[in-house]
């Protein structure tokens, strides 16, 4: 099948943008179900620059099965637009085939059954691969990591980020920005930031005490590629002290700042800038915004909320581009840059199936040994699953319902509550359990299992709470992530409802009764940001949870009623 268009027409004031863009090749090749490294790779190489993105690898260093989210709401303007619809609208919408591997990329349906096809996707030694040849073709495309990277496994837990540290090290980039990486605590950051071979940017990363910009984190950085002056200006995740626990870090302060970087804008086109790019972990309804507020960006790296796109989204002269996550994808784009502006690009998002690309053997070499030390560990297996195990879609994920019942469980709780993350690779039915995927789904340095007592109001402040930062029209107030999973409760969202009224009729599921707003509950969770928090750690309550079951079984979760849509 061919795509709904290789390539893109756009108009510019001033010019006239031709751009290519989409899944190239590779969504063409349904007919035959076949695929070759040659065919995912190939690109008509154009104008005089070219950017590699990766963003959100959560330490997924080897090949993982990851499902996109069945439900991804959009509120306000965004509501109905990319990345907000799913499925059978997604593949409408870009003319993708049932049944073609784009279709077992970028949407959810028949996952397990794709996934026994299809195999795989990324692993850092593929990626390498992909970058390797990008850089054959054009010797001085810029690579950039959009954060979110040293973080998210087994590996990366127990060597403080440092085995991603040093494979990304060999992958060459030129630059990165953050979120996940403070949640390491602001010493262990500095000290590997110090490090680096490359550039560590955030505009928005000021210090707390005296709201200057942090001297860890330059603003911005200056590449002279293809004749052209490019400057790249990094956004790291806006709401760390809201979202992660404030006291890893209390040295900083974020925001999204998106007046000083039009400031840092102008100042890079006043010293000669001919692009100018930005390398964010905003979210994508986030950067958005900021594109319609700050004059003068060319590009928008776009990383945090895991979306995958295969065209990039234009907002006035602003092209924003967004690569997936977990390793699954690899961005390129090339621009034709003269005159000191923007003349028109081509963009390919390149899926990283890894029965189909070759892994680099130094690479692989690299993560091996990065990961002989825990080799035993990694490989225990803890049960089976009967169940397609995901963590994606604004409000049930199987991998959250299996936490929140090991939860309910191993704590004696009468409501479970998980937090909307989006990291985590999936696992089909059949496959084993092993250590190493239980802590691809749970790990962080902050958790601990709490226990405690809540009343149904305060629940209900909770859940109010964190809605509102999903669900508010204003992106500015959106945080990217999905709703808290609850486990032994149920209850019903009207998204159209303003803050404070959209939860209701939140009921107790084992006996069918209303929560009562004055009687308290045990409630028992993981993630909370207040320090001091104590409890067994996550991981080793869902790992005791498993070995009880054996084999694990999930009933669908019909438990939240969604109106308002």
């Amino acid at each position: 099948m061919i795509s709904r268009r290789d390539f893109l027409q756009v108009s510019m004031a001033a010019s006239a943008l031709v751009g290519a863009s989409g899944f190239g090749n590779w969504a063409r090749l349904a007919a035959q179900q076949s695929l070759s490294q040659d065919q995912l790779l190939e690109f008509d190489t154009y104008g005089n620059i070219s950017l590699i993105h990766v963003t959100d690898i959560h330490g997924q260093l080897k090949p993982i099965y990851f499902r996109e989210p069945s439900v991804n709401i959009g509120v306000g303007a965004n509501k109905g637009h990319v990345p907000h619809i799913t499925g059978a609208d997604f593949r409408k919408a870009y003319g993708i085939a049932d049944g073609s591997p784009s279709a077992y990329a970028l949407t959810h349906d028949d996952f397990s059954a794709l996934a026994q096809a299809y195999g795989r996707v990324g692993g850092l030694d593929r990626v390498a691969t992909i970058i390797n040849a990008i850089r054959a073709d054009r010797p001085d495309a810029l690579l950039f990591d959009g954060g979110d990277t040293w973080h998210g496994s087994y590996t990366c837990h127990h060597t403080a980020g440092q085995d991603m540290v040093n494979v990304m090290n060999a992958l060459k980039p030129d630059a990165m920005t953050f979120h996940w990486e403070f949640t390491l605590g602001s010493e262990r950051v500095q000290e590997i930031v110090e490090s680096l071979p490359f550039a560590a940017l955030g505009q928005n990363i000021f210090d707390a005490e005296w709201d200057e910009p942090a001297e860890l984190f330059k603003p911005y950085k200056f590449f002279e590629r293809g004749g052209a002056k490019v400057a790249v200006i990094g956004q790291a995740f806006p709401y760390m002290p809201i979202a992660n626990p404030g006291w890893m870090f209390p040295e900083y302060s974020f925001g999204i700042r998106d007046e000083n970087m039009q400031a840092m804008v102008d100042e890079v086109r006043a010293a000669g800038a001919d692009l100018v790019v930005v390398l964010s972990h905003n979210g994508f309804d986030v950067d958005k915004k900021m594109a319609g507020k700050v004059r003068g960006i060319d590009v928008i790296l776009s990383g945090h909320t895991h979306d995958a796109l295969p065209e990039p989204v234009l907002v006035g002269k602003t092209h924003i581009i967004a690569s997936g996550s977990n390793g699954k994808f690899v961005s390129r784009v090339d621009l034709d840059v003269r005159d000191g502006q923007l003349m028109g690009l081509r963009h390919k998002l390149i899926p990283v199936f890894s029965d189909v690309i070759a892994p680099d053997p130094a690479v692989a070499q690299l993560i091996e040994a990065e990961r002989a030390p825990f080799k035993d560990q990694l490989a225990e297996v803890i049960g089976q699953t009967d169940t397609l195990l995901y963590r994606r879609g604004n409000f049930n994920g199987t991998w959250d319902d299996l936490i929140c019942d090991s939860l309910l469980s191993e704590r004696e709780a009468d409501i479970a509550m998980s937090p909307g993350v989006r990291w985590g690779p999936s696992l089909v039915p059949g496959d084993d359990i092993t250590r190493e995927d239980i802590w691809n789904v749970t790990s962080m340095s902050y958790g601990a299992a709490y226990r405690s007592e809540m009343t149904g109001e305060f629940i209900k402040v909770i859940l109010e709470d964190v809605a509102d930062n999903i669900f508010n029209p204003d992106p500015y107030y959106q945080q990217g992530g999905d709703m808290v999973r609850i486990g032994g409760m149920g209850y019903r969202i009207d998204i159209s409802k303003p803050q404070g009224e959209r939860i209701s009729e939140m009921t107790l599921l084992r006996t069918g009764e209303l929560i009562d707003p004055s009687k308290s509950y045990v409630v028992s969770g993981w993630a909370s940001v207040n320090e001091g928090t104590e409890g067994p750690m996550i991981w080793d309550v869902v790992e005791d949870h498993i070995r009880k079951l054996g084999t694990v079984s999930l009933a669908p979760n019909t438990s939240v009623q969604v109106a308002g849509v």
